[in-house]
């Protein structure tokens, strides 16, 4: 009896297994021979290796998530940190501190224990207890020689180590280089990886280098081996009239069809045609190359195909899925010239619009003109003005198709609208560059009614498609869009009301019917940007899975991918599917049936990957062209609009599409809170706000062609007066000198305009390369209210990592005191712009100022219990008592002494220098450290123990008269809580 994989674990899940050793389980499977005892104890071995069973200390097997352990992806971020994303999809992310990474690096397959959990098990803490497989075998960096030694500094900014190459090794590379690097060790403990140089890039400001080192980086192929182009040589360059008889195809040559595409597209894979019956009704045939046809399975061009998943566009050129001789020859549906396709024709009800019909077949079609989307739109959009008499002329035998197709196509959106689909009518841009690869120009990507014919006709094709096999019943790719999760939807819903506008639902559920109403109620207003990029960010990421769960953001049941199999490979697979069920009578083998539905999460999560990989590198390369093209910018000035606003600063989208940081530290004319809730930043003394949609002027102030960022200044930004004292108290987020900020180093995580994250289902679904998900920025935590997302780098974890509370030590890698990855050049800034914090300079000590625990990490000083979500680090829960997560206020031993308000009473404290507080001790009290410095909070205002004796009675922050001589009354700490009281009544 042979025992597979599935069977192994399935038994080991079950609730009443308990831990077997090797001769128990032989003996429950009923084992006999020796030649069966050892394929059994070779799939032990390899469960074991894979990290999917454990085997304990005395040789007991179980599988990881009964002895406490989660198996699963780690995700790292920049600063250090990262999260576990757990095989188990029903599991949340487990946060890991920078210092329970072990040696583990973004990508690995990790074993993780969880350490901690927070009050309502939602968050969760953890350690890498094994690291089960190397993700990270190759980097792509700077080399820098150090005479005796040198150092290759990763691109990638998610691997914080550098590579240490040593002498001997550097193969001829010098400092400023571009390399690829494979790692020899990794890290462990103090100790650096070590890698050997294989191959030299070239300069890194050499023409060319740029755009090679992300292709490396994100480890794309470039050319294809030999024995895959010897494949793609061997296929025919025309069909024969035998071929479609033999295959029965449907014979569609005499029909009046069609390509639409772009001026520059090769690879032409999809055809339309519409007419009208003798019933009144449409009939629509949407064609599409019978790539499967020539790309047999486990052939060597299918096993590229799926290591590659889909082409990747960058800027200036593409990497194909398929060799060029496929592409763009056999396999493009050129004009005037027989080829094999697979063909989903429906009738429509001419009043209804109801699909009465539908067919989906094998044929062979003959394409009549190869048209683009410039002269479709001229020909629908010409007037008397703009006769077009040139086109018209030449395409008159055109036009009455043309005609109805737009009318089919605009009934079908108006339709899809109905139902409820959202569409975000966010503007895409294109970089142009010359023949070197510099950039020039940026345009914007037009979205004519050309674009939308096509983007209708292969959206209904694909859920047509879809119903179709998902009713069959046989193994099928889905494309899914899962419904958001209720925590930010109604994170959403909050934010909306705001501006006054109400998303209608029941319980906590909302039909994407009630989102794309609201994006039709604020279409033309100044909240219109605002409330569409939140919604957004709100929503998950689209994805292939084996089983149909719907499509949130089309509002549809059914979807899949059926339109692209040049460069989707699940499009190339469900092709096989359809052709080998239409050939074995609507129906597979029961050997094969089984075969394929064992194959197909594999394919499915591997091509969500493959594509996030791809939308990687596509916005890498975008935002590299981009500061490339405003080099030469700095200090010109530009009029844009306000595209996120988080706690340490603004982003600002120009006119072209380009987006920089304007930083709170360079907001020289007030103290700027930032309101999670309502995404904007307020100024405390000229009570200014800033929020997404705003428009702005603004100035160039730096390009870094290293972290390919691009830093902006307000114009007209005067300088702070210096009188008002910024209050602690008030809604949202404190502004937070530097704690808040620690985040504002981190730039990357944030991803300029790129297509990851949650998938919009905008129409771009039907044909775009990032699939739904083509207008979201990236995982940015920090702008999304509630938990933070997954992509790009996500910031959960906080600013640093994680604040954890208590007495910081700042020295040991980070986890309480200020050295925990805040960029000490910025906070000097900050300081230099705070008249209120003397003891700047020395913070980032760690060890003797143990009062000052975690004021650099997430700003989770005294009571600010105001975190949002993707700010919080593990256990900050909002509205956490102190000692949970946030850092406990003055007192001795392990509690202070607060009154009915929850407020610290002064003079509660213990001995100086061990208060836990960011506030430190009064001068007249105790011989601490802390008693000789000045009562600053970690956000930059005095804290609730002092500051607020300095505060007007109007709250406005100035201190009454000139002196800020501090008061040697007794009765200091009642006198603060007395005014608190009063005001807050």
């Amino acid at each position: 009896m042979t025992i597979h994989e599935q069977e192994l674990l399935d038994f080991m899940k079950e609730t009443a297994y308990k831990p077997m050793t090797y001769q128990e389980l032989e003996k429950h499977f009923g084992i006999e021979g020796a030649a069966e005892f050892k394929e059994f104890l070779k799939l032990l071995n390899l469960l074991e290796d894979a990290g999917k069973i454990i085997r304990t200390p005395n040789d007991h097997y179980g599988v990881p998530e009964r002895m406490n352990l989660l198996r699963g992806k780690l995700q790292s971020h920049a600063k250090g940190f990262g999260f576990l994303i757990p095989d188990q999809k029903d599991h949340g992310d487990v946060y890991l501190h920078a210092n329970d990474l072990k040696s583990a690096m973004n990508g690995d397959i990790i074993l993780v224990r969880v350490t901690t959990r927070s009050e309502h098990g939602g968050r969760m803490e953890g350690e890498v207890v094994r690291i089960v497989e190397r993700a990270v075998t190759q980097i792509v960096g700077t080399f820098e020689d150090h005479d005796v030694y040198a150092f290759v500094v990763p691109d990638d900014k998610r691997i914080n180590r550098d590579i240490f190459i040593p002498k001997g090794g550097y193969q001829g590379a010098v400092s400023g280089q571009k390399v690829v690097v494979n790692i020899v060790s990794y890290p462990e403990g103090r100790s650096a990886a070590e890698g050997e140089i294989v191959e030299i890039l070239g300069h890194k400001n050499d023409p060319g280098v740029d755009i090679l080192s992300i292709i490396r980086k994100h480890q794309l192929p470039e050319g294809f081996q030999d024995e895959v182009m010897a494949e793609a040589e061997a296929a025919p360059d025309s069909i024969t009239d035998e071929e479609i008889v033999q295959q029965g195809r449907r014979d569609l040559r005499d029909e009046v069809i069609v390509t639409i595409d772009g001026e520059d597209a090769k690879d032409l894979d999809d055809a339309v045609h519409v007419k009208r019956l003798e019933n009144g009704n449409y009939l629509l045939g949407v064609h599409i190359a019978d790539v499967g046809y020539y790309v047999r399975e486990n052939s060597e061009l299918d096993q590229e195909a799926y290591r590659r998943g889909c082409s990747v566009y960058l800027v200036d050129r593409v990497i194909p899925m398929l060799p060029h001789r496929l592409s763009n020859g056999i396999c493009s549906l050129n004009p005037k010239v027989d080829r094999l396709t697979l063909s989903c024709e429906m009738e429509f009800d001419a009043a209804t619009l109801k699909r009465v019909r539908h067919d989906i077949f094998t044929s062979v079609i003959r394409t009549k003109e190869r048209m683009t989307y410039t002269n479709v739109k001229k020909i629908l959009t010409a007037t008397e003005e703009e006769p077009q008499t040139e086109l018209m002329e030449r395409y008159a035998d055109l036009l009455d198709m043309f005609g109805l197709m737009e009318d089919l196509a605009m009934r079908l959106r108006s339709q899809r609208m109905k139902r409820g689909a959202i569409d975000f009518d966010f503007q895409e841009s294109k970089v142009i560059v010359d023949e070197n690869g510099k950039a020039v120009d940026i345009i914007k990507r037009e979205r004519s009614v050309a674009e939308q014919i096509i983007e209708e006709f292969m959206l209904i094709a694909n859920e047509t498609v879809a119903e179709h096999f998902h009713w069959l019943r046989v193994p099928f790719l889905y494309r899914i869009h899962e419904d958001p999760t209720q925590e930010k939807l109604l994170n959403f819903v909050q934010f909306a009301s705001n501006f006054g506008y109400t998303v209608k639902g029941k319980g906590n559920s909302i039909h994407p019917k009630a989102l794309q109403t609201l994006l039709e109620d604020i279409r033309g207003t100044k909240e219109a940007t605002v409330i569409s990029t939140v919604m957004l960010r709100s929503m998950k990421q689209a994805k292939y899975d084996a089983q149909s769960l719907g499509h949130f953001g089309l509002a549809a049941e059914f979807y899949s991918h059926f339109t692209s199999p040049i460069r989707r490979y699940p499009d190339l697979v469900i092709h096989r599917i359809i052709r080998e069920v239409l050939n074995g009578g609507g129906h597979l083998t029961e050997a094969r049936h089984e075969t394929l539905t064992a194959r197909m999460p594999e394919v499915a999560q591997h091509s969500s990957e493959r594509e996030r990989v791809a939308v990687d590198a596509e916005r890498d390369t975008e935002q590299l062209k981009k500061c490339e093209y405003m080099l030469d910018k700095v200090g010109e000035e530009f009029e844009g609009i306000i595209s996120s606003v988080t706690s340490f600063g603004m982003f600002i989208e120009l006119e072209n599409s380009v987006e920089g940081l304007i930083r709170l530290s360079d907001m020289s004319d007030d103290y700027y809170n930032f309101h999670e809730q309502h995404m904007i930043l307020v100024g405390e003394r000229t009570s200014k706000i800033y929020r997404i949609g705003d428009e702005v002027k603004i100035r160039v102030t730096r390009v870094s062609m290293t972290e390919h960022t691009i830093d902006f200044e307000l114009m007209d930004m005067k300088p702070r007066s210096g009188k008002g004292i910024p209050s602690s108290f008030g809604g949202g987020k404190k502004r937070g000198g530097f704690g808040d900020r620690a985040g504002s180093v981190d730039r990357g995580g944030r991803g300029g305009k790129g297509r990851g994250g949650s998938a919009s289902g905008s129409s771009a679904e039907g044909r775009s390369r990032g699939g739904s998900g083509d207008h979201n920025r990236g995982g940015n935590g920090s702008a999304a209210t509630g938990e933070g997302k997954r992509g790009g780098s996500d910031n959960r974890g906080g600013a640093s990592a994680g604040g954890r509370g208590g007495k910081g030590r700042g020295g040991k890698g980070g986890r309480g005191g200020f050295n925990s990855g805040v960029d000490r050049s910025v906070v000097g800034i900050v300081e230099q712009a705070n008249p209120w914090r003397i003891d700047a300079p020395d913070s980032g000590r760690g060890g003797k100022r143990r009062g000052r625990g975690g004021s650099g990490e997430a700003g989770v000083g005294g009571n600010d219990s105001g975190l949002a979500a993707s700010d919080r680090g593990p256990g900050q829960e909002a509205g956490g008592a102190p000692g949970q997560g946030q850092e406990q206020l003055r007192g001795s031993g392990g509690g202070s002494r607060t009154d009915m308000w929850g407020l610290p009473i002064r003079g509660g404290g213990g001995q100086g220098g061990s208060g836990r507080g960011g506030a430190g001790k009064r001068r007249s009290e105790g011989g601490g450290d802390a008693a000789r410095r000045k009562n600053a909070a970690p956000s930059g205002a005095f804290s609730g123990e002092r500051g607020v004796d300095a505060l007007s009675p109007d709250g406005s922050g100035a201190a009454p008269g000139k002196s800020k001589r501090k008061k040697k009354s007794g009765g200091g700490g009642n006198a603060t809580v007395a005014f608190v009281r009063k005001n807050r009544k």
